[in-house]
């Protein structure tokens, strides 16, 4: 309640501005004094417009008060027993605002320091970094030091009201005020657990930048140094000719292994450092540890050229010891054949003399020389050449003494010798045959179709047990038709992703001449559509018929059309072939075969994808031997005749491409349907030509090309190139347009014969097959073709009609 004079100056105001709650009822206690009375009265009348919309109460004294408010919740001067002190109340509730604006100004400050922390960027010097982290750090200091001088006086405050509702509980003001002051305090205890996993996040991640500048800053030195090093040891020439050319290149390489050595010793420490910062969950750990990969492969390439050019010094360094030592050794021996007198080796003395001086150089022969033919073919065949020379003479001499040696030769008359060869230099060594080093070895071990264990392996004719039933049988087929493709897939892949992709790689372009960079495509085909088809669609048809074979037939003749990638592969092979044989000893196919572990080259890769389009029909034969009379046959048929007609179409395309002279398009003309060399006569009705061409008893050579849309004549061209290079080209002579050709099937004298003409006969090109099997396989052909176009044009002429 209030007292008299304090009711008036609120009754003087607007009621809802002086009373923060709903007010239900007003009490008003008029004073016992007349004069106090009459002044709240009329005070009363002049605010009674503000309580119009409330209940008024008039009380003359504390009784009447006491019949609305219980005693317990009034203080002394109304009568009640309430202990109230409002000087004490006020000094608390300044204490609890007080608290509560400081915890906000705390949550302000905590705020801001935040958004400064997120919306820092980071520099690339290192010491503003640490600037920064020594700058937040102290800041993050200071507001824990305020955070917990707050939280100190929250619990002061929080201890004042726990004492003080001890002495009485059934205040309701003090609990209120308590669970004020507590929510506040776990308010400030929320605010600091935050922010100090935000800052040891923010103080993380700056430290871990820190950390990765350095790193890269250390990385750049150490890829410059092995840079400079592997600069030095390419530039390191193996060229050498001489014994002191060897040894000085030896110190110089011993020096530059000795500076690599420490130079890679520190490239160590560093990938161990790296390998630190990995392990201690550094959030670019991805690409620390790929400079620790590129580190190491650095190192290790540079190891492994300075280990093989070393290498290579040493054996040359033997090499010319060797030879110096074999040269002298041929060239005592030489001399001491060319100083045997021949007349006093006529004699047994002479010869047994001449012998013992053979067996004496022999014991003094190089230790080097001393091992087998075979060893030093391996070893030294440069010292080779020179030695087996002098060492066949010298078996010669010692041929002929022992003959002499062991039976008595009658004297015979001296006649001087007649040389047989022209004269020569004192040293074998510099003879015209010296160096010239046999490779006929090599050439037997040239390889022009490499399988794998896999693919050598021939369609297994899988032998019929007293157990094993056709189907079992079958099975066994299908599962080596599924485990081969599987196989093929993988292969196909690696060869994608460890060749035609790593094109790509900026770590290995200095190794790619920059011509390859545009010839991937020709290089490698559609190997890719290739590997899409297989990996995506056929593997997964083919393993879905494991448990029932009879739907591979199916399966392959629905795949029928895909299967005409390989005719565009097939086509792009010569010149994939020609671009490998002009970098096949690039350093960058050696790295990749290197990476993927391959003993085999690409170019036995890329041979893949025809491998495999010839081994389908032979799977297929297999399956067909165990499923006679069963379900699936003839689907079976089917789909080997189709992969047996998809071979011949990829044989004929191959020889279109090497058609020359054709003016248009080919692909104009469609698929290539048949082709092969037959003996043609021409005949005209205009009569110049036509005399020309009855001159002609002798057939001309024409290679034949079918299309869809024509015929083309070509003439076949000697073949270019050596050995398996030999590749034929077919010279454009006449393309006859099928909407203007017929055939006439029999010709009188030979049953190979037929012809075909041109635009009503204007043109008669008779042709001999080479036997009558080819003639029909061509007059079917033919038929469908000219059958085909007889209904497109009846049917033009209904559509026209209509």
């Amino acid at each position: 309640m209030v007292k008299n004079e304090i009711l008036q100056s609120y009754l003087s105001k607007n009621n809802s501005a002086s009373f923060p709650g709903n007010l239900h009822l007003v009490l008003v206690l008029r004073p016992t004094s007349f004069f106090h009375r009459t002044v709240t009265d009329i005070g009363f009348r002049f605010s009674q417009d503000d309580f119009m919309k409330m209940p008024v109460v008039m009380l003359s004294s504390i009784t009447d008060l006491l019949r609305y408010i219980d005693e317990n919740q009034l203080t002394s001067e109304f009568g009640g027993t309430l202990d109230y002190c409002h000087s004490d109340w006020i000094l608390l509730r300044t204490a609890i605002e007080s608290f509560a604006v400081t915890v906000k100004d705390i949550a302000q400050m905590l705020q801001s320091f935040g958004t400064e922390l997120a919306e820092t960027e980071l520099p690339d010097e290192g010491k503003i970094i640490e600037n920064l982290l020594e700058t937040h750090t102290e800041k993050y200091r200071k507001l824990k030091d305020a955070i917990r001088s707050v939280s100190k006086e929250g619990r002061n405050l929080l201890s004042s009201l726990e004492t003080t509702g001890k002495q009485d509980d059934a205040q309701w003001d003090i609990k209120l005020d308590w669970e004020t002051v507590e929510r506040l305090l776990a308010q400030l205890r929320d605010m600091e657990s935050a922010f100090d996993g935000f800052f040891e996040k923010h103080h993380l991640k700056l430290h871990q930048y820190l950390q990765l500048l350095r790193y890269e800053q250390s990385f750049s030195e150490m890829d410059l140094c092995l840079e400079h090093l592997m600069n030095q040891e390419k530039e390191f020439s193996t060229k050498v000719s001489t014994l002191a050319q060897t040894e000085q290149a030896l110190k110089r390489m011993d020096s530059l292994e000795s500076n690599a050595q420490e130079v890679m010793s520190r490239a160590q420490i560093l990938i161990l450092h790296g390998h630190q910062l990995s392990a201690g969950h550094h959030y670019a750990m991805a690409l620390i540890m790929q400079r620790c990969n590129e580190l190491r492969h650095r190192c290790d390439t540079l190891s492994t050229a300075l280990q093989s050019k070393h290498s290579i010094f040493l054996q040359t360094h033997q090499l010319l010891l060797c030879l110096g030592q074999v040269q002298t050794w041929c060239d005592e021996g030489a001399y001491m054949l060319a100083n045997q007198l021949v007349d006093k080796s006529q004699s047994k003395e002479g010869a047994q003399a001449a012998l013992r001086d053979i067996e004496r150089f022999l014991e003094g022969a190089p230790p080097n020389l001393n091992s087998g033919p075979d060893i030093l073919t391996i070893e030294y065949e440069a010292v080779l050449t020179p030695q087996l020379q002098v060492s066949q003479m010298i078996q010669n001499r010692q041929a002929c003494l022992r003959k002499l040696a062991d039976k008595h030769v009658r004297p015979i008359q001296l006649v001087a010798p007649r040389p047989e060869n022209p004269p020569r230099s004192k040293s074998p060594l510099f003879s015209p045959k010296h160096g010239k080093v046999s490779t006929d070895h090599l050439r037997c071990f040239q390889i022009e179709v490499i399988h794998d264990f896999q693919e050598s392996r021939s369609c297994v004719a899988y032998s019929v047990d007293g157990d094993d039933s056709p189907d079992l049988l079958k099975r066994h087929v299908m599962r080596e038709l599924i485990e081969t493709e599987r196989i093929y897939v993988e292969e196909l892949l690696a060869v994608l992703l460890g060749y035609r992709a790593e094109m790509d790689n900026p770590t290995l372009s200095g190794l790619l001449p920059p011509i390859l960079h545009s010839k991937r495509d020709v290089l490698f085909g559609n190997m890719p559509e290739i590997y899409n088809f297989h990996s995506r669609v056929f593997l997964q048809e083919l393993e879905g018929c494991l448990e029932a074979p009879e739907r591979v037939g199916a399966c392959f003749l629905q795949r029928k059309e895909s299967f005409q990638m390989y005719e565009c592969y097939c086509q792009n092979k010569p010149r994939s072939e020609s671009l490998w044989r002009q970098f096949s000893d690039c350093s960058f196919f050696q790295e990749c075969q290197k990476k993927l572990e391959h003993k085999l080259g690409l170019d036995s890769y890329l041979l893949k994808p025809i491998q495999r389009l010839t081994k389908y029909q032979l799977l297929i034969k297999e399956l067909l031997k165990y499923s006679s009379d069963c379900e699936g046959t003839s689907e079976l048929q089917g789909a080997l005749t189709a992969m047996l007609d998809l071979l011949k179409s990829v044989n004929d395309s191959m020889h279109q491409i090497s058609i020359t002279g054709y003016k248009g398009d080919i692909c104009e003309l469609g698929r290539v349907l048949m082709q092969g060399s037959f003996s043609v006569w021409i005949s005209h009705k205009r009569g110049p030509t036509r005399m020309k061409e009855l001159a002609r008893f002798k057939p001309m050579q024409r290679h034949l090309f079918l299309y869809e849309r024509a015929l083309l004549l070509c003439k076949r061209r000697e073949e270019h190139g050596d050995g398996i290079d030999k590749t034929p080209s077919y010279s454009f002579k006449h393309c006859l347009k099928m909407t203007a050709v017929g055939i006439t099937e029999n010709i009188k004298g030979d049953v190979r014969k037929f012809e075909i003409w041109y635009s009503g006969r204007e043109e008669v090109y008779v042709v001999q097959a080479p036997s009558v099997e080819v003639k029909m396989a061509w007059l079917n052909e033919l038929r469908k073709i000219l059958t085909h176009q007889q209904k497109l044009k009846e049917q033009k002429d209904v559509n026209s009609f209509v």
